[in-house]
Order: structure tokens, then sequence, then C-alpha cells
């Protein structure tokens, strides 16, 4: 008969983890640390995301070398892609490291005034960089930064933590939907004006997806839509040159040596690509033909040089990020709102923004400039999708 000494004892080292049968450490000193179990889903959502932007360097250095018909050193653009593919490796790395619940406690407020500013300092001609008549670009020394891309990230995080906070709310026009109308109106008039039409389409299209799983009202949401769609064809109707963009869409043919000489020269990569495609630095379309081959149109590198198969394997890829994105926010409902929000964002914006630009280089869709996310060159592009693709790593560490 044990006494109660005895019992006393057992029950503290059982506190302390020493129980006979506890899984013990090699040397015997203690418990061994139990390890989370790493969801299947933040595994594959790793292995795309990261082989995705590795293979848009390759991509990168083969539709480049076009740069050496005018003199220029073909290797400019592949160094400067491996150097922002590295800081949006290390800024992946931090962001997969940071508890996501510090974006919503400390961050998201900060983070959305910060691009805000950034918003408005880009229109500024003494800071704003203007190229090709566009001003979306603030420069410091040789280094450049858009601040539309951040704007993406920020809205998301911060909507979702609004929603969240006011759930019982969401639905309410004037103390939840209201403030989440006035900040995407104001960034989106902002980005108009760079002019950045394509980003602010995403953008307000990603908040419509957000509100919709907040689940805000019906009514509102298609109000909401409705409005956007009209404001953006009357400002693509406004615009000479989005109105060419919009005309060159449904008869790319009729001016096939101006407005619709890159939706022409992208159908000719394309067909040249065949099913097996001509071979990887093989590219025909990248030698002078094809404009912005390495950013807007690098899928019409890929399509021609691995052919049908290349670019179904492209777009199969984005179809499982997006799968598994969304399991991941379908797993964090109940658990955590806020998290599942963010998945949802996260997802919608790099999926969107995928099938827009491949839609626009296949001919299903109006040419925007949207890039490519993981595999057109661009610094800011990369470095803030992969920072956005690190809170989603490290929302999906936290799925069972």
């Amino acid at each position: 008969m044990k006494t109660p000494m005895a019992v006393r004892r057992r029950a503290e080292r059982d506190a302390r983890g020493r129980h006979p049968t506890a899984r013990r450490q090699p040397d015997g000193r203690g418990p061994r640390a139990r390890h989370r179990r790493v969801s299947p889903l933040f595994g594959l959502l790793v292995v795309l995301g990261f082989g995705l932007s590795l293979y848009g360097l390759v991509m990168v250095l083969s539709a480049s070398s076009g740069d050496a018909l005018g003199g220029g050193d073909p290797w400019t653009s592949f160094r400067r892609q491996a150097l922002w593919l590295l800081a949006g490796l290390i800024a992946a790395l931090f962001t997969s490291r940071l508890d996501y619940r510090l974006w919503r406690e400390r961050l998201a407020v900060p983070l959305l005034v910060v691009t805000a500013a950034l918003l408005v300092l880009v229109l500024v001609p003494s800071i704003g960089l203007e190229v090709n008549g566009a001003r979306r670009w603030i420069g410091v020394g040789g280094f450049t930064f858009q601040p539309s891309e951040l704007a993406k990230l920020a809205l998301i995080i911060w909507i979702a933590d609004m929603v969240t906070r006011r759930n019982r709310d969401v639905g309410d026009l004037s103390s939840t939907l209201l403030p989440v109308l006035l900040w995407t109106g104001g960034f989106a008039v902002l980005l108009v004006a760079e002019p950045d039409l394509g980003t602010a389409i995403v953008v307000c299209t990603v908040v419509f997806v957000v509100l919709f799983m907040a689940g805000a009202s019906l009514q509102h949401l298609w109000l909401l839509g409705g409005a956007t769609a009209c404001m953006a064809l009357t400002l693509a109707w406004l615009a000479p040159y989005r109105r060419e963009r919009l005309l060159a869409f449904t008869d790319p043919w009729a001016d096939p040596l101006e407005s619709g000489y890159q939706t022409v020269q992208a159908g000719v990569a394309l067909a040249n690509g065949g099913v097996s495609g001509v071979g990887l630095g093989a590219s025909r379309g990248k030698w002078g033909f094809l404009p912005e081959a390495q950013t807007d149109f690098i899928y019409a590198i890929v399509a021609e040089e691995f052919g049908l198969i290349g670019g179904l394997s492209v777009l199969l890829a984005f179809v499982l990020i997006g799968g598994a994105g969304y399991l991941v926010a379908n797993r964090m409902r109940q658990r955590d709102p806020f998290a599942s929000l963010v998945a949802v964002g996260i997802t919608t914006w790099i999926v969107l923004q995928a099938f827009v630009n491949i839609g626009a280089v296949v001919g299903a869709l109006p040419i925007t400039g949207v890039t490519l996310p993981f595999l057109s060159a661009g610094g800011s592009s990369l470095v803030v999708t992969m920072a956005g693709f690190g809170v989603l790593l490290n929302i999906a560490s936290h799925v069972e």
C-alpha cells in the first residue's frame, strides 16, 4: 500500500515530466521535447512557392538573354533578380517564423499608415520616379521600390483585423464596412493616379473576397462589386492607352503592329512552343519580338520553351497553391478567424494576380500590366509576394 508521501512524490514527478513512461532524451536526463507535427499543407506550400521562385530565376535568365541584341549584358537582369530572390527568401523566412498574431496586435495599423504615406509620396515629382509615363516607384540611390505591392499585404492584414474585431457588426455599413471601403477606395484612387489600374482592380477584388468570407451582407457586396466594375470600365475607356488595350483585346489583329502587337507576339510564342516546347533558351520571341519578355510576358517564354506541358505545369502549381491556401483558411476558421481571413486574402492575391497575368498572355483577358507572382522579373513584386507567402506559411504551420 502506497503512503500519502509516495503518492505526492509520484505526482511531483509527473508534473516535472519524469514519469517512467515519459519519453526521455537519449542521455536519460529528462523528457524529450515534443515536436509539433507539420501539416502536409505546409510542406506543399513550401515546395510550390520556393520551387516557382527558383524556376522564375531560370526563366528570367533565359528571357533576358535578348538584352544582348542592344549591346547590353544578358547577365545583368539575372544578377539583379538573384539578389531580389535572396532578399525575398530572407523576407519569407522572417515572416514565416514571426507569429502571425503579432501582425494583428502590433503591426496592422502601422503597416497600413506607412503604406498610405508611401503611396502619396510616390506621386510627388521630386520623390517618385516616372518611367514610361507612370509614376510608381520611389528611388533611393540605385534602389527602387514600388509601394503598390505593399498595399496588397497591408490592406489584407488590416481588413482581417478590422472585421474579426467587429465580427458581430461585419454586416453593418457604418461601423465596419464604411472604414474598410474608405481605406480601400483611398488606396484605389492613389493607385489609379500613378496610373496602375491593374493593381487597383486586384486590390479591390481581394478585399471583396475577404469581406465575403467574413460574412458581409451580400447586398452590400453586390453594390460594391457593381460600382467597382463600372468605375474600372469607365476609367479604362477614358484613358486613350487603356481604351486601345480594350479594343486590342477584342480584336488584336485589327492593329497587329501597334495596340495589338504584344497580344499577337505572345500568341506567336505560344504557337511556336507547341506541346513540348522548343527547349530552354531557344525562344525566338525574346529576341526583340516580344516586349516585356522577362516581366509581364514571361509566361509566354515559359510556354514557348517548354510548350503546353510547361505552361500547364505552371498553371497547375498556382491551382495547387490556391487549393492548399484555402484549405489552410478553412481549417483555421473556427480556431482563429483572423488567421483564416489573412490566409484567404493572401491566397486570393497570389492566385488572382497569376490568372490575370496568364489570361492577358493567352489573350483571354485585356493586358493590365500586373506581374506573374514568383516568376516575373521585378524586385518589389517578388520580395513583397514572398513576404506575404511567408505569413501564409506561418499560418499553415499552426494547422493540425
